[in-house]
């Protein structure tokens, strides 16, 4: 009996080791609305928010790869819509669902090459 006691123990403490892999992870990117997810930036700020209030869902442009990452919980970006944030939270495919959200800086646009 305390075998198959250890046994069970040990396969428990296995499963919960292997969920504590799931790690969050930080992405920065604009929140935006789903419909115009391409127009991401701060001029387009005004225009996202009212696409989101008005039930359009919101999605999360990343700055590294510019994916497209739905927001599983809306609520969480709550008065950021057309801002560039950084989040904390758990990616899965083609979506996020987020823990944290900081303001962050938009990144700088790239400065012309110098030819001629």
């Amino acid at each position: 009996m305390k075998k198959i006691a250890l046994v069970v123990l040990a396969l428990a403490f296995m499963a919960s080791v292997s969920i504590a892999k799931d790690k969050s992870q930080k992405v920065s990117g604009f929140i935006n609305d789903a419909k115009c997810a391409a127009k991401a930036g701060d001029a387009h700020a005004d225009c996202a928010k009212k696409c989101i209030d008005g039930g359009e869902k919101a999605v999360l442009v990343t700055d590294k790869d510019h994916k497209v990452l739905a927001i599983d919980n809306a609520d969480a970006i709550k008065g950021h819509e057309g801002h560039h944030v950084t989040v904390t939270g758990h990616v899965n495919g083609d979506s996020i669902h987020i823990e944290k959200v900081a303001m962050g800086k938009a990144p700088k646009a790239p400065k012309p090459d110098k030819k001629g």
